[in-house]
């Protein structure tokens, strides 16, 4: 079987071209609080406040437009438990494309409302006992539909790595880039282009501790899983990295890290309540790792990556009961 054809600094270059006034170039935050409390310059590139509310419009978008006339016309299908399928439902709306969107029965109900508003068709499965990739395969066989999975898609990838390339753009070099990691796109879009553009940034990626698949697929050399992992950051309970993020991350990434669902949380609510920006659990990764931890280790200038702002206010008393 031929090696799987990575996307390149280059593919990220051409997508920002593609997403020029579609996608929000979204806002850079900065904290005199954060910077004394970690002894850095640190810019939050705020992706929370990006269209269907994270990074992975990015992606979705980049993927549908590339794609052929006709398959444009047949339909896609992805599986996502929230974010990635809000991207591709308002991807498809602003092209005309008809989604089908394999969702878990228990994804937050308001990635599920959002998805639906945008137009896309839901098709929900049992986390525990079903496999969404299976579905979204079998109905991509009997509909005809074209498979635009929610990392592991070099067009996806290359989508979502515009964001960092617009941090650097924005800031200048930074000596340290954290990113949050579910499935790893975000992570190795970001590193392709770092690599380019401050080969001297240390790109982190950071996980849940709970699924902590990545962190050890990184240090073993070896593709690690995770089944269903329990942990408040719903965007990153991917089961593994995939054929394409996994040797990326591998390639172009300095470190990995996990944080808990307790420090997620804590530094989840400090942005909330003292940055004003309201991000969600798994948008919070990279900056519990920052927060949380002695991550920054002597670096001067430090980029976050906040990656969505999907917030299920539901679970608010929940999250509460957990610190």
């Amino acid at each position: 079987m031929p090696e799987p054809l990575l996307p390149t600094a280059a593919d990220v270059k051409r997508a920002a071209r593609q997403l020029a006034g579609v996608a929000h170039r979204t806002p850079v935050a900065t904290s005199r609080t954060v910077d004394a409390r970690v002894d850095a310059n640190v810019f939050f590139k705020c992706e929370n406040v990006q269209r269907a509310g994270a990074f992975k419009f990015r992606g979705a978008y980049n993927a549908l437009s590339r794609l052929a006339p006709d398959q444009q016309e047949r339909g896609v299908v992805t599986y996502s438990s929230g974010n990635h399928a809000q991207a591709v439902a308002l991807a498809g709306q602003l092209l005309g494309i008809p989604c089908t969107i394999v969702m878990p029965a228990d994804a937050p109900a308001v990635k599920r409302a959002a998805t639906e508003q945008y137009g896309g068709e839901i098709v929900t499965y049992d986390r525990a006992r079903e496999s969404r990739e299976a579905i979204g395969c079998r109905l991509a066989q009997e509909r005809g539909l074209t498979v635009i999975p929610p990392f592991d898609h070099p067009d996806v990838i290359a989508g979502q790595g515009t964001a960092a390339l617009e941090l650097l753009e924005d800031v200048g070099f930074v000596d340290v880039l954290l990113v949050p990691c579910g499935g790893g796109g975000l992570l190795s879009g970001a590193a392709l282009i770092a690599k380019e553009m401050a080969p001297d940034c240390r790109v982190i990626g950071v996980e849940p501790a709970a699924g902590d698949d990545a962190t050890r697929s990184f240090k073993s050399g070896t593709l690690q899983s995770v089944h269903n992992p329990a942990t408040v950051a719903d965007g990153a309970r991917t089961s593994s990295l995939g054929t394409l993020t996994f040797p990326l991350v591998r390639q172009n990434v300095a470190d990995m890290v996990t944080v808990d669902d307790a420090a997620l949380l804590r530094s989840m609510f400090f942005l909330w309540e003292r940055m004003k920006l309201v991000i969600e659990p798994t948008g919070a990764l990279a900056a519990a790792a920052l927060l949380e931890s002695a991550i920054a280790n002597g670096a001067r200038r430090v980029g976050v990556l906040l990656s969505g702002g999907n917030v299920d206010l539901d679970q608010l008393a929940n999250w509460r009961s957990q610190l």
